[in-house]
C-alpha cells in the first residue's frame, strides 16, 4: 500500500526502501517497537484505506470461479451479509499461530528477517544454521517435526479455558501451506511434520464442540519473501545469491517481482490467481466456520471480493438458507464482513460485530519473551465484549507443538474465571454505554495496554439482565457505578457472581454503591448481576484532567497514567506492572499534566525512560517558558533509567500545565516514558 510515511522513526530508514516493502502490517517482529513506524499507515487501514496503487486496482485477472449462490464479488452484493449469531454469542476464540517459523524460537517474521543482513535473525541464523545462500528457509522447514503436538489434548484445554471457537494457521507469509494443498507442494502433508495440520485441528475442534476457522496470510507473501532473492552487500559473501534466487525453489520463494511491485499486496495478476486458487481450495475442502485474512480485502480489486462471495456461497450450500461463516480482515466493512484489529480495540461500542486478534507473547514462539498474565486476558476480554467485539487470543506453541507449563496454568485461571462469570460474557450484547472509569482507552490497532483497575466498569446485557464488571477487586470493598445513579431507573436486585451470600447495595444520589465481601471472589475481575426496570445510563460529568498535588516536601511526580495525551498514536501501556507512555513515534504528539504548585521555586527534573534509540530531544514547557532536554539509549524498551534533565523554575504558585513535546521531527526518536519527577532544589 502506497502511503506517504517518509521514514521509520525507530531506525531512520526511508520507508520506500525499508526492508524492501512500503508497508508491512503483519505480526509483531522480535522487537515490538520496530513495527510501530507502521501505525500511521494502520490508521488509514482502519478506515478502510487498504487501497493499492492504480496499477493494482486496474490489474485484470480474468473470470474467477465463484461457488454458485446469491453473493457476487461486489460491495453491493456483499451488503446482504449478516453476521451469524454463533459468532456474536461466542466472544472468545483461541488461535494457533504456529508453523515452521517456530523452529528457531526467535519469534515472528523469521523467514523474512533471516535474509536481511544485519538483522538480529540474520545473525542468529548465521551462527546456528549457516549462511542463507547455503542453508535457507527451505532447510528450516524439514526441522519442524511437531513431534509432541497433540491437538486433541490442546483442544480440550482450550475448551476448558472458555474458548468457543478455534482458528488454525493456514499459511503464513512464509508461503507454507498447513493443509493438504492441491496447488502447492510446500505443505505440511508433504514436508515437515507430514500431517494435515488444519485437518487435525478441525477434527479436534469438532470433537469438543468448538467452531473452526483458518487464518491466511498468503496474500502478502509474494512481496514479503522477495528478500530471499537478494545477497549480502558486504563481507565475505557479498554478492553471493541467497537460496531464494535459485529457480528450483521459486514455488516457495516466488519468482522475482516486477520493478515497483513492493506493496503489501502484489500487483501481479498471475500471483493473485495463484492466491485465489489456493484459498478457494481451502474453503471447498474444509468447510470453514471462519476465515481470517492478515490485511485488508486482498488485492483491493475483484479477486478479494470474489473470494468472499465464494466463501459465503459455500457456507449457504453447506447450511441451506442459514449462512454460518465469518470472514475477518483488517478493513472497515459496513457489515459486509467482520473488521479485525490487530493488538487493539475499539474506543466505544461498534454497531457491527468486530474482533481483536492478539497474542499472549510474540506471534511465533520466542524464547526471549514473557507471557501475558490471566488478569490481562480477562480484562481485555471484558472491555472488548462490552463494545460488541470478540477476542481471538493466540496461544504460543513450541516448535514441537507443546505449550509451556506457565501458559497452561494461565489458561486454567482464565477457565476458572469463565466458569463463574461466563454468563455475563457468552450470548450477551452491549448495553447503551460500554462503561466508565479512569482508563484512557484509545481505539485502533497496536493499542492494548490500558492499566485497567477496579475503578474501570464495563457493562453487558442479556435479556432483561444487566451485568456490570469491575476490572479488578476494589481495595475499599465497594463497587461504585456512577452510570447507575438514580436517574438510571429502578434497580430491584444485585448479586455478585461467585458469591453465595447477599451483598448490600444502595443508590446514592451519585452512584450505585455495592458493598462487597471481605474476601475477593476474584482478583481478575468481579461481576454484578443487576435486575431492574427501565435501566438507562445516568449522564456522567465530562472528564477533567487530574490536577496533581505536590507531596509534603513540595516535590511533584508526573506519572504516565495522569498525563493528558495529545495525538492519535501516543498511548499508555503496562510493563512489569507499571504504566508508561509509549507508541510515541510521531513528533507531532505530546503529553501534558496539570499541577497545582503551593509555592514558586526551582525544581530539579528527571525523566524515567526506556528506549532503544541513541538520542531523543524534547522540550518541557512550564510557567510560560521552555526547557530543552534529551535522553539516551537504555538498550531495551523495558529497561528504564532515570535521566537528569536539569532545572526548571516556577515563578507563580497555583495551577500550571507542564507539557513534554518532541523538539522537532529531525531529533525525535520514540521513547517509553514512565514518569517525570520534579524535586524542589535546596
Amino acid at each position: 500500500m502506497q502511503i506517504g510515511i517518509p521514514f521509520c522513526r525507530t531506525c531512520g530508514i526511508l520507508l520506500p526502501t525499508h526492508d524492501g516493502i512500503d508497508w508491512m502490517p503483519g505480526k509483531f517482529m522480535n522487537t515490538i517497537r520496530h513495527v510501530r513506524h507502521f501505525a500511521a499507515a494502520l490508521l488509514l487501514a482502519l478506515t478502510g484505506s487498504f487501497a493499492l496503487t492504480a496499477q493494482a486496482q486496474d490489474a485484470k485477472t480474468g473470470p474467477l470461479p465463484v461457488a454458485p449462490g446469491p453473493f457476487q464479488g461486489t460491495l453491493d452484493s456483499l451488503q446482504q451479509y449478516r453476521c451469524p449469531e454463533w459468532f456474536r454469542d461466542a466472544k472468545f476464540g483461541i488461535w494457533a499461530h504456529w508453523g515452521p517459523q517456530s523452529v528457531p524460537m526467535e519469534g515472528d517474521w523469521y523467514a523474512r528477517r533471516m535474509y536481511i543482513q544485519g538483522d538480529a535473525d540474520y545473525k542468529d541464523h548465521l551462527e546456528r544454521f549457516g549462511h542463507p545462500s547455503e542453508f535457507g528457509y527451505k532447510d528450516i522447514i524439514p526441522l519442524w517435526k511437531a513431534e509432541k503436538w497433540d491437538p486433541d489434548r490442546l483442544m480440550a484445554l482450550y475448551k476448558k479455558a472458555g474458548a468457543k471457537y478455534f482458528v488454525s494457521m493456514g499459511c503464513h507469509h512464509d508461503n507454507f501451506d498447513l493443509w493438504n494443498s492441491k496447488f502447492h507442494r510446500w505443505n505440511a502433508v508433504n514436508m515437515g511434520p507430514k500431517r494435515d495440520v488444519v485437518g487435525e485441528w478441525q477434527k479436534a475442534a469438532k470433537k469438543y464442540g468448538l467452531r473452526f476457522g483458518v487464518s491466511e496470510h498468503m496474500g502478502a507473501s509474494f512481496t514479503w519473501f522477495q528478500v530471499a532473492h537478494g545477497s549480502d552487500k558486504t563481507g565475505p559473501k557479498a554478492g553471493v545469491p541467497y537460496d531464494g534466487a535459485d529457480p528450483k525453489y521459486w514455488d516457495l520463494y516466488h519468482q522475482p517481482a516486477a520493478p515497483g511491485d513492493t506493496a503489501w499486496y502484489s500487483t501481479n495478476p498471475d500471483w493473485q490467481k495463484e492466491w485465489y486458487s489456493r484459498v478457494t481450495d481451502l474453503i471447498a475442502n474444509y468447510h470453514l466456520d471462519l476465515l481470517y485474512t492478515d490485511g485488508g480485502v486482498p488485492f483491493g480489486n475483484d479477486v478479494g471480493r470474489d473470494m468472499i462471495a465464494d466463501l459465503y456461497n459455500t457456507s449457504l450450500k453447506d447450511h441451506p438458507g442459514n449462512l454460518q461463516v465469518v470472514y475477518c480482515c483488517k478493513q472497515t466493512s459496513g457489515g459486509r464482513w467482520i473488521e479485525d484489529l490487530e493488538r487493539g480495540v475499539m474506543a466505544k461500542i461498534n454497531p457491527d460485530p468486530w474482533q481483536t486478534d492478539t497474542s499472549i507473547a510474540d506471534w511465533f514462539y520466542n524464547r526471549h519473551w514473557k507471557y501475558r498474565k490471566a488478569d490481562w486476558v480477562v480484562r481485555s476480554l471484558v472491555d472488548i465484549v462490552s463494545k460488541n467485539g470478540n477476542l481471538l487470543l493466540n496461544v504460543v506453541q513450541r516448535p514441537d507443538g507443546s505449550i509451556d507449563p506457565e501458559v497452561e496454568a494461565m489458561l486454567g485461571q482464565v477457565g476458572d474465571w469463565m466458569k463463574v462469570n461466563g454468563q455475563a460474557i457468552y450470548g450477551t450484547r452491549p448495553w447503551l454505554v460500554y462503561g466508565e472509569g479512569p482508563a484512557k482507552v484509545k481505539g485502533g490497532a497496536f493499542k492494548e495496554d490500558f492499566g485497567f483497575s477496579a475503578k474501570d466498569i464495563r457493562f453487558t446485557t442479556k435479556g432483561k439482565t444487566l451485568y456490570a464488571f469491575a476490572l479488578g477487586w476494589p481495595e475499599d470493598g465497594k463497587m461504585t457505578i456512577r452510570s447507575l445513579a438514580p436517574p438510571a431507573g429502578r434497580i430491584t436486585g444485585v448479586k455478585l457472581l461467585g458469591y453465595r451470600g447477599t451483598v448490600r447495595w444502595e443508590q446514592t444520589p451519585d452512584a450505585l454503591v455495592v458493598t462487597l465481601p471481605e474476601k475477593p471472589v476474584s482478583d481478575l475481575a468481579c461481576t454484578l448481576k443487576i435486575s431492574g426496570r427501565d435501566l438507562k445510563p445516568a449522564p456522567l460529568p465530562a472528564a477533567t484532567a487530574e490536577v496533581i498535588q505536590p507531596d509534603a516536601k513540595g516535590n511533584v511526580t508526573l506519572l504516565a497514567d495522569a498525563a493528558d495525551l495529545h495525538g492519535s498514536q501516543i498511548n499508555t501501556e503496562t510493563r512489569d506492572g507499571q504504566s508508561n507512555i509509549g507508541f510515541w513515534d510521531n513528533s507531532g504528539e505530546w503529553a501534558a499534566w496539570k499541577v497545582r504548585f503551593t509555592q514558586p521555586g526551582t525544581f530539579k527534573v528527571s525523566a524515567t525512560v526506556a528506549t532503544v534509540n541513541s538520542e531523543s530531544h524534547f522540550v518541557l514547557a512550564a510557567d510560560g517558558r521552555q526547557f530543552p532536554g534529551k535522553v539516551e539509549q537504555t538498550g531495551d524498551w523495558g529497561k528504564f533509567r532515570d535521566f537528569d534533565l536539569g532545572q526548571i523554575e516556577i515563578k507563580q504558585a497555583g495551577e500550571q500545565t507542564i507539557t513534554m513535546k518532541p523538539e522537532d521531527a529531525a531529533t525525535w526518536k520514540a521513547i517509553n516514558l514512565r514518569k517525570l519527577t520534579l524535586m524542589r532544589a535546596e
